[in-house]
């Protein structure tokens, strides 16, 4: 799915700003037919949670409603007029005065509408989106919605950060030809010094197609005929980690000297492999410094925002960091296309988590209900994962800095059920996309000794917590767990072993002398503790924190103003931590640590 740009063929309106609001129990029915009749109004983008002082509307279980008038620009006669929504969680229908245009599943990926029929260049209408907060065990994520004593839904789940919900991405409306292009699929490879670019340019009707590839300036190294084909680059300036490099390619609908349509889309040419126990990027090994993130700010929520946008960047670079992992959602397109100028590295995440009910019975291993089975993660489950999975790509195929799909996050894999469930989305995920390696992440109740699907997947990525949830205080204890675990994966596989999470959760301002979690100094030596360990490990070819800044989650008695694990306060302040991570991260410059064992 191509983002909507501004080209000589198309134009692009935004829709941001401030929409009328309700929730549903306060509008009654059919609320599209009519003007909204609320005193209320929200920020789009942003979640709505923390935008009103009624606890009633932050903790709202079921649909809300955003409305707005819209006009269409004049000059837009005789094209097509296109509706994007960047996100509606995690269920969105779309309305435009009472006609139904759209209605989409996940709550992290885009969705279109083609409205030409019921609009008029010129004209005028009432844009009503209801959002659907509702997660069940055919969602992904899953989750369970209960109705308390007095009558309240509330909604239960296995994911440990707040369900914020709304309209958190953009929403905007676009032009296009009648006939135009309506995606574009660009694979790129290395011959020595030489580029190799086989792209693939779909069409609304059948159409001459021509490409043009653009150095960064603006000079043409390369240029074809067709729909699809493969050009080559000489003297390619290849993508690499901390150093981008950025082509466009051109894609133009002709008709004889007339351009029809054109559409530019930029890529950075750039190889990954998975090599034994190594992770290359350009036939070069490299090792992944960096975190896991969420799209969590005060106020607004999941909303995404340009201004955090950079600064987060600006602290990932301070620290040395050369990567992220889209924890635990597909992040706004915006946050990728800056990684992509930056030569940031993204591991690119479904929103798959909390797929394990055995979390329920907790690292003691009490009984719980089974994770697979017709009443819980089953069929549905996984077309529903299996949908995200393609809309997870389609977005995001041409990202240079997209180097690996992590297809789940923590699911329980040691128990019955899961190779039948994951076997065939991971077959999927290669079909879609057979040049980047396959991944999820392995929680600390799967082992090398339990597991039933590593062998599936590419390169095994681990979250561990020894020091926090296990052995908690005894960093001598917790170093020596980690290290046994690393080499338990080391004997049973031959693959590289990527450390996703790992960290502790910390109140800035609480100092001790001891190893006394909470505090700042335990959150540095917990890393150092670990750092340890992973250094004697060959097969390791990265770390990743768990987390980049303090957020926001649920109400639980084990979270205090939500989760504290980050290394940054939630208003991006460092802890003690950030400093540890700077002085190792910025000697390593994406190689592995000398001391390896």
């Amino acid at each position: 799915m191509l983002k909507p740009r501004a080209t000589a063929t198309r134009d692009l309106v935004s829709l941001d700003g401030l929409w009328r609001f309700a929730i549903s129990t306060a509008v009654g029915e059919r609320p599209w037919t009519r003007t909204l009749d609320t005193p209320l109004e929200a920020a789009v983008p942003a979640s709505y949670n923390d935008q009103f002082t009624d606890s009633a509307i932050r903790d709202h279980v079921g649909r809300v409603w955003y409305q707005r008038t819209v006009r269409v620009p004049r000059g837009w006669a005789g094209e097509r007029v296109i509706l994007r929504v960047g996100a509606a969680t995690h269920e969105g229908r779309v309305y435009v005065d009472d006609v139904l245009v759209a209605e989409h599943i996940g709550g992290y990926t885009p969705f279109e509408a083609d409205i030409t029929e019921q609009v008029g260049a010129g004209g005028e209408f009432r844009l009503t989106i209801g959002v659907n907060n509702e997660l069940t065990h055919t969602t992904v994520p899953p989750g369970r919605i209960t109705v308390t004593q007095d009558g309240r839904r509330t909604q239960t789940h296995h994911h440990d950060f707040f369900n914020y919900a709304g309209l958190a991405r953009s929403v905007q409306l676009y032009s296009v030809p009648s006939v135009h292009i309506e995606d574009i699929t660009v694979v790129t490879g290395l011959d020595a010094t030489t580029g190799t670019v086989a792209y693939e340019v779909e069409t609304s009707a059948a159409a001459a197609v021509r490409v043009r590839v653009l150095d960064a300036a603006g000079a043409e190294v390369a240029a074809a005929d067709g729909a699809s084909g493969t050009v080559r680059i000489d003297d390619v300036t290849p993508w690499r980690p901390g150093a981008a490099y950025l082509y466009d390619l051109v894609a133009e609908i002709v008709d004889g000297d007339t351009v029809l349509d054109t559409y530019t889309q930029l890529f950075g040419v750039r190889t990954v492999e998975v090599r034994g126990t190594r992770f290359l990027i350009n036939g070069e090994p490299f090792y992944f410094t960096g975190f896991g993130k969420h799209e969590d700010t005060p106020v607004r929520g999941k909303g995404h925002d340009d201004a955090y946008l950079v600064h987060d960047f600006q602290l990932m670079r301070w620290t040395g960091a050369n990567s992220f992992r889209t924890t635990h959602y597909p992040y706004a397109e915006e946050v990728l296309e800056l990684a992509d100028r930056q030569g940031i590295v993204v591991i690119d995440e479904t929103a798959a988590v909390g797929i394990n009910l055995a979390v329920v019975g907790g690292l003691g291993g009490r009984p719980h209900p089974p994770t697979y089975s017709p009443d819980t993660c089953n069929d549905d489950t996984r077309a529903a994962h299996a949908q995200a999975i393609r809309e997870l790509v389609a977005r995001d195929k041409n990202h240079p800095s997209v180097v690996m799909w992590c297809i789940a996050n923590e699911p329980s894999t040691h128990e019955e059920g899961a190779r039948e469930y994951f076997e065939p989305l991971v077959e999927l995920t290669r079909k879609l996309d057979p040049t980047r390696p396959v991944s999820h992440t392995a929680s600390l109740l799967t082992t090398f000794k339990n597991d039933l699907i590593a062998d599936l997947f590419d390169v095994l990525c681990l979250n561990r917590y020894y020091g926090w949830y296990i052995a908690t205080g005894d960093l001598a204890t917790a170093e020596t767990y980690m290290e046994a675990d690393l080499r338990g994966w080391c004997e049973k596989y031959t693959k590289p072993i990527l450390i996703t999470e790992y960290g502790a959760d910390t109140l800035p301002g609480l100092h001790s002398v001891w190893d006394q979690p909470w505090t700042e100094e335990y959150q540095a030596a917990y890393l150092e503790a670990n750092h340890r360990a992973f250094d004697r490990c060959a097969a390791v070819v990265g770390e990743q924190v768990w987390n980049f800044a303090d957020f926001q989650t649920s109400n639980g008695i084990h979270r205090v103003d939500g989760n504290r694990k980050g290394v940054f306060t939630r208003d991006r302040r460092p802890k003690a931590a950030a400093h540890t991570l700077k002085a190792r991260w910025s000697s390593l410059n994406g190689r592995k640590p000398s001391s390896s064992g």
